[in-house]
């Protein structure tokens, strides 16, 4: 069911729905159930805390929504996290009461990898959450590598973290990167096609191989400086596998510029030449189209791109 222009809001712990047309008549348990496909684990801990209200009353989830309830749910509830605040500026592109996606800095991992580590994108979202009252845990949607900088989403509750996971893993939110590769393409656009897995040769390495993982990219070629021998190129992902474009693209002879790891000459960049520019998606319970443009001042990146 596609559902435009759900008015939401939270109030404490609680989130709030303006129950639209849309949903009149239909009872909370299919809501939860059939609309969101809620995890079930998660429908069970809110059945027991009595975590669902109908215009401030708890309600039997059989109970059919009126056109204007006020539906409340119980999605802010804290939760204990192993990841430590670290109150640092952060580069929001858009944000609600149910997701928020920031520009990633290169040099900057995800989230932590070892106990009290505090200088991850995680921990500064942590701190944040907590100036703004939300003490539940950090949920990434999907994953950008240390030196790729971009858009990365995260959810701000299980129900809206449970929904965008689905949605990534059926390809409904798009993921634009550009990329600065070595060589120049005989072809202005193509796609690779081409399993991954892993190197046994090195701990962090991945490589193309028949017994790994399915990986498409596609792209395209924005520019190309026959001077020095370097092309820009856009690339989409059907799939997000570790270090996808860098792989793809040394197997077919580009590897990015600065990528030491996979073949890439190490100048004039310290780092692989690789951002997340965009980021696409339907909103998880407005169906609003959202669209981030990540900005990024290295020199390689065309000021145009932003524009």
């Amino acid at each position: 069911m596609k559902v435009k222009n759900v008015l939401t809001i939270r109030k404490g712990e609680w989130l709030e729905f303006t129950v639209p047309s849309d949903w009149h008549g239909q009872t909370i348990e299919s809501l939860l159930r059939t609309m969101w496909n809620s995890p079930k684990k998660w429908l069970h801990q809110l059945r027991m805390e009595k975590g669902v209200r109908v215009n401030g009353e708890t309600v039997s989830w059989q109970t059919r929504l009126q056109k204007n309830d006020r539906f409340q749910i119980w999605v802010y509830k804290p939760e204990t996290s192993d990841i430590l605040p670290n109150y640092q500026e952060l580069d929001i592109l858009w944000e609600d009461e149910h997701l928020i996606v920031v520009n990633k800095a290169a040099g900057m991992e995800v989230h932590p990898t070892s106990p009290n580590q505090t200088n991850t994108l995680s921990n500064i979202v942590a701190a944040y959450f907590q100036t703004k009252g939300i003490f539940t845990k950090v949920r990434h949607i999907h994953r950008l590598d240390r030196d790729t900088s971009g858009a990365i989403l995260f959810a701000k509750h299980a129900l809206a973290g449970a929904i965008l996971d689905r949605m990534l893993e059926q390809r409904q939110i798009k993921r634009t990167y550009v990329a600065l590769v070595h060589g120049i393409l005989k072809e202005k656009s193509g796609s690779i096609d081409a399993p991954i897995g892993r190197d046994r040769h090195h701990p962090t390495r991945r490589r193309v191989s028949k017994t790994g993982l399915a990986a498409v990219t596609h792209y395209r070629v924005l520019d190309t400086d026959f001077k020095k021998q370097t092309s820009l190129v856009e690339l989409t992902l059907e799939t997000g596998r570790t270090h996808q474009i860098r792989v793809h693209m040394s197997y077919i002879g580009h590897p990015l510029v600065g990528d030491r790891l996979y073949g890439g000459s190490a100048q004039p960049l310290s780092r692989q030449a690789l951002h997340a520019f965009k980021l696409d998606f339907p909103h998880p319970f407005t169906n609003e189209f959202i669209r981030c443009v990540a900005p990024c001042n290295d020199k390689w990146l065309p000021n145009t791109l932003w524009s």
